[in-house]
Parts: C-alpha cells; structure tokens; sequence
C-alpha cells in the first residue's frame, strides 16, 4: 500500500487543517495562527525533503550530506528551544552526537541496516528527532529546576561542595524528564500505539514481521540514544558549558 498525492490527499488535507483550526479558534487558545504556519511549513518541508532526499539517495555521499544538514538543524534547534545562546549549538550537537552515534555503529556494524542511504536517512532521522526531543526536554526541565532551587545550590556550596557537584545535585532527580516519554512509547507499542517505523514497514509493502522487527530495532536504539544524551547534557550543564545567559550569571555570583 502506498499514499500517492492526489485532490484526495488534498482534500483531506485541507479539512483536518481547517478543523483544526477550527478548535483553536472556538477554544480561544490563541494557537490558531501559529498551527496555520506550522501546518503549511511542515508541507513545504516536507515536499522540499522529499525532492532532495530522492535526489540524495543515488549516492552514499548524498545521503550522509543530508543527514549532516539534519544533524545540524537539530542541534540549533534544540540549542534555541532551551533557550541557550546560539553559540553553544557545538555542546547540543556534541550531546546529541554521543547518543546517536553508538547506535548507528551498532546497527552498521552489525548488519542489521545496510550503509545505504535508503535505509540510514530513515533511521537516522527517527532517532535524532526524537533525541533532540529529550534533549530539549530535560534542557528546559535543568534549567527550570536550578532558577527555583536557587537557594539550595547556594546551600551546598556554603557548605563547602564544588559548584558542579552543587548542579548536578540540583538537576540529576530530573533526568526522567528527558526520557520517561521514550520509555512509554517503548512500553505502549504494538498495544497502545503503533509507531512511525511500523507504519512505513507496513506502507511501503513489508510484512508485519517485517515491520516488528524495524520497529524494535528502533525503539531500543532511541532509548540508547536518548539516554546517553541526556546524561551527557547533564554533565555539560553541570560543568558550565550549557547554561542559559541569566543562569551563567547567577551561578557565577
């Protein structure tokens, strides 16, 4: 089974968009223009990701330049969303990079997916969007958690504990903020939901076995991924190298 564009997927598009909007405006949220920029910029992307990763997929070395591009526009934005300054975009995609790589190697190496660029733009892109997810979500969580408990980190360092001990104290309970998505959606699938790489299995003509097994596959490596960028966004956040602007100043005094 395939989706092919048509005035049907037109059509359908058109009525979920206006119902949507629909709902913001009767509920008054004040969302309704933000969903309408958000929704006709996800078919303009999309339609200009598919032109270039059709491009892209008749060579290896296309296909890692667009996972390149994709590595780099997650790290900016994730960098943006926590609110950090641009500058330490290098430190998001240093985190983001410590968890997404060891999961590639994995299924390279291992032969569970081919080096070729229909395979690896996919997978790659599950997994680091939904890592720059827990990236960002912790990011936001950490720097939340060391504006409120303020008084507590001033505590532990009159108390003689080094200034990185002192945020990691303050931050590391909220680790799970980062990652317990992750781990629903590991524990939901097949019952609750089916996720996106059992989708496209199924759509693009694989069997269910097929797709049970891309899915796992994936669903272990993002949890791998996610985990070991979260952690390591704690240890930057904890040495300083990722603070927001008020933050470093506070912290500093």
């Amino acid at each position: 089974m395939t989706i092919e564009p048509s005035w049907r997927v037109g059509l359908a598009l058109a009525i979920l968009l206006c119902l949507g909007l629909l709902v913001h405006r009767r509920a008054h949220t004040g969302l309704a223009r933000d969903a309408l920029v958000a929704s006709l910029r996800a078919i303009a992307q999309l339609s200009f990701a598919a032109l270039v990763i059709a491009v892209a997929l008749e060579y290896l070395w296309s296909s890692l330049l667009v996972i390149a591009v994709m590595f780099a526009m997650a790290a900016v934005t994730t960098t943006r969303r926590i609110g950090v300054p641009l500058g330490s975009a290098g430190w998001s995609a240093f985190a983001l990079g410590c968890g997404l790589l060891p999961v590639l190697a994995v299924l390279l190496i291992s032969g569970a997916v081919p080096l070729k660029g229909i395979a690896l733009i996919p997978v790659t892109g599950i997994l680091l969007g939904n890592t720059m997810t827990a990236h960002t979500l912790f990011g936001r969580r950490a720097f939340a958690a060391l504006t409120e408990e303020r008084g507590a980190y001033e505590a532990m360092l009159a108390l003689g504990m080094p200034p990185d001990a002192a945020v990691t104290e303050v931050i590391h309970r909220y680790l799970p903020e980062g990652l317990v998505a992750g781990l629903d959606q590991i524990r939901t699938a097949g019952v609750v939901t089916l996720p996106g790489a059992f989708i496209g299995v199924m759509l693009g003509g694989g069997s269910p076995v097929q797709a049970a097994t891309a899915q796992v596959l994936v669903l272990l490596g993002l949890q791998l991924a996610q985990s070991v960028a979260v952690v390591a966004q704690a240890r930057l956040i904890a040495s300083r190298r990722v603070l927001t602007a008020r933050l470093r100043a506070d912290l500093a005094t």
